[in-house]
């Protein structure tokens, strides 16, 4: 794995001083997975490059790990080659006083913003470029994430990627340390309460105003949701956090689609579907803050509602805004929150006649699709299921969204018309349901619809 960060500040090699490495000398850095270099390719008045190489020993690196893996998972993997925490463990090593922001012989520059460029290569992207741009722009760097091909051409989730700006130097090397273990959501070592320390420590300033803070602080922290309350809670504003559920901050996609008003017709649209098919107990798996569950619970046809997601908080802020157990709120018994993941089998929803996917399908990694699939419409088999998800397609058309970006800093994919229409024919064949499309929004003619709908019923 490969870091360069450079600049063309006069004169340049004054980044030796802010990075405290001589340029006529290779830097070597003992570390407990392998070794670190830090040379400098190029070390001119105009332009001066310091390049940070990882030499990562396999044996090394899963040593007293016990059998927590299997020996195929142990050695066969990239973590050796591609950029990870391994790389923010050896930035924080090699350039500990960079990172502090310290510098003896020219103080006044390290509190000074210059143009800096770096590259990271082989960078894994859980998300694909559209997770990378919502995580480095809100920071005001450019971003340029350009994709590697695997073998034989076929895609895959690495980037090479670049950034450049005006910052100083100790912002780039603290944005780099947290969000490259963000992308590839992953971290090779054990996650405890000090890591919560860590992270607020080298995200202050930046982290608690980031509009991705929950993605990058529930990824950073390896999705360990009692640390991830934690966290949010510490970084969180208190006026904020006191806050109503209906004043909780807008998801990016809300932003971006507010000017159609897409999620009060996604809304509707799965009401009405949901009245057609004489839906009685209804599910809403994922169903975040509430929103549509709040909706439905007006509507005297629906005999009981069960609301189903990982995130604690989130049900916390469906409760507040269901009004649950309070005066004026709904009778005991009406509405059910569960605390789950969608990814396993859970009898306690399994008696709904009716299941609601909406905008959730997105946030799963690819390979874990198929564990929802299975669950849903294989185990639960409730009569009906209404499943709504992007259409890529039509995001050319939102003004505010970069091209190859996604609606939403953490969704994993977002299908194209005929992507969407395979994924259900395939739970047509497999599950036997039968699958029945819609557009909701105002479809253009070349791009279809902003968000499609399927309404799966056996």
């Amino acid at each position: 794995m490969f870091l360069s960060i450079a600049t063309t500040h006069s004169p340049a090699t004054d980044l030796g001083y802010l990075l405290h490495k001589h340029p006529e000398r290779v830097h070597e850095t003992e570390l407990p997975f392998g070794k670190a270099y830090l040379f400098y390719p190029a070390a001119g008045l105009e332009r001066c490059e310091a390049a940070l190489v990882l030499d990562v020993d396999p044996i090394g690196l899963v040593r007293g790990r016990g059998q927590a893996e299997g020996l195929q998972d142990q050695y066969v993997n990239d973590r050796p080659y591609a950029a990870s925490s391994l790389l923010s463990v050896a930035i924080t090593r090699t350039l500990r006083s960079a990172m502090a922001g310290s510098s003896k012989e020219r103080p006044e520059l390290a509190e000074t913003e210059i143009p800096l460029e770096a590259r990271v290569t082989p960078l894994p992207a859980r998300g694909g470029e559209g997770m990378v741009r919502s995580l480095f722009e809100p920071l005001g760097w450019t971003v340029e994430a350009e994709p590697i091909a695997g073998a034989g051409g076929a895609a895959s989730r690495y980037v090479s990627l670049r950034l450049s700006g005006r910052k100083r130097l100790r912002e780039l090397l603290t944005h780099l340390y947290v969000l490259i273990p963000v992308l590839d959501d992953d971290k090779h070592y054990w996650v405890g309460e000090d890591e919560v320390t860590k992270l607020l420590d080298r995200g202050k300033g930046w982290l608690e105003g980031h509009p991705a803070r929950e993605t990058i602080v529930g990824r950073y922290l390896k999705h360990r949701r009692a640390l991830t309350r934690v966290a949010l809670a510490r970084l969180v504003p208190e006026d904020e956090e006191e806050a109503p559920a209906d004043e909780a901050r807008p998801a990016p996609e809300d932003s971006i689609e507010a000017p159609i008003r897409l999620n009060d017709r996604r809304h509707e649209r799965v009401v009405n579907a949901l009245r057609e098919a004489g839906a009685k107990v209804i599910a809403d798996l994922g169903c975040s803050e509430g929103k549509l569950l709040a909706r439905l619970v007006k509507e005297r046809w629906v005999e009981a509602l069960i609301g189903v997601d990982a995130s604690a908080r989130a049900l916390e802020f469906a409760s507040k805004r269901l009004r649950l157990k309070e005066p004026g709120g709904p009778p005991e018994g009406r509405v059910t929150l569960l605390h789950g993941a969608l990814t396993y089998r859970d009898r306690r929803w399994s008696h709904a006649d009716a299941a609601v996917l909406v905008e959730v399908i997105e946030h799963l990694d690819a390979d874990r699709l198929p564990a929802l699939t299975r669950v849903v419409f294989g185990d639960a088999r409730p009569r009906t299921v209404i499943v709504t998800t992007p259409n890529a397609e039509y995001n050319a058309l939102f003004p505010t969204l970069a091209a190859g970006a996604f609606r939403h800093p953490d969704h994993r994919f977002e299908w194209t018309r005929g992507e969407f229409v395979a994924w259900a024919r395939e739970i047509e064949r497999t599950h036997g349901y039968t699958a029945a499309f819609a557009d909701i929004g105002e479809a253009d003619e070349e791009r279809g619809p902003p968000t499609q709908m399927a309404v799966f019923t056996r």
